[in-house]
């Protein structure tokens, strides 16, 4: 009950282009409304982070993908299928997202969920949901809740009050297709 709760209630703040701290995957994680780009720019603010540095984008599965990413090569889809750690894909061309989370090279980084409170929280919400590490731009990643600097607790919207049991505590694997190869950009 508690679990469904936490969910109905981050969608709420989801839905009126709130910031979020909440567990992913890998660490805790700062994210929004990946299609509200207001919501995007108080990320920025939060982290002081410069916007030409473009976010990550966490999907529920690969019929969400698709609604952003038209054209999934069939060895991308093979390969994330086949990973068992949090993978990350650059992907070209996307659609629908907010102009203020892609790369200047019209690139964006989007990661299929395996962690259950994201997954949930995703699929419910519908939509793509940002998430970059809960620390202040040039500082050291927090792997624990309670190595986030209270800068960050107190400018963000809402904290999801869900324990992380099954974050990795380190950032994900990123790769690119380039030329119909896998290229590995972060282990």
């Amino acid at each position: 009950m508690k679990l469904r709760k936490e969910i109905t209630d981050t969608i709420s703040f989801l839905n009126n282009g709130a910031t979020i701290l909440y567990p992913t995957d890998t660490v805790w994680g700062i994210g929004c409304d990946a299609t509200n780009e207001n919501a995007i720019k108080k990320i920025y603010s939060i982290k002081q982070r410069e916007q030409d540095k473009s976010l990550l984008i966490l999907v529920d599965g690969f019929k969400m993908l698709q609604k952003y990413i038209p054209n999934i090569p069939k060895k991308i889809r093979t390969y994330v299928e086949k990973q068992s750690e949090p993978t990350t894909v650059i992907y070209s061309n996307p659609i629908g997202l907010a102009k203020n989370s892609i790369a200047k090279d019209n690139t964006i980084a989007i990661r299929i969920v395996k962690n259950n409170f994201c997954h949930a929280l995703i699929k419910e919400f519908g939509k793509p949901i940002v998430s970059t590490s809960a620390n202040i731009s040039g500082t050291n990643t927090p792997t624990q809740f309670k190595a986030i600097d209270s800068k960050i607790i107190n400018a963000v919207d809402y904290v999801v009050s869900v324990k992380n049991e099954q974050a990795t505590c380190k950032s994900s694997k990123i790769i690119r297709f380039v030329e119909n190869k896998i290229i590995t950009l972060r282990k």
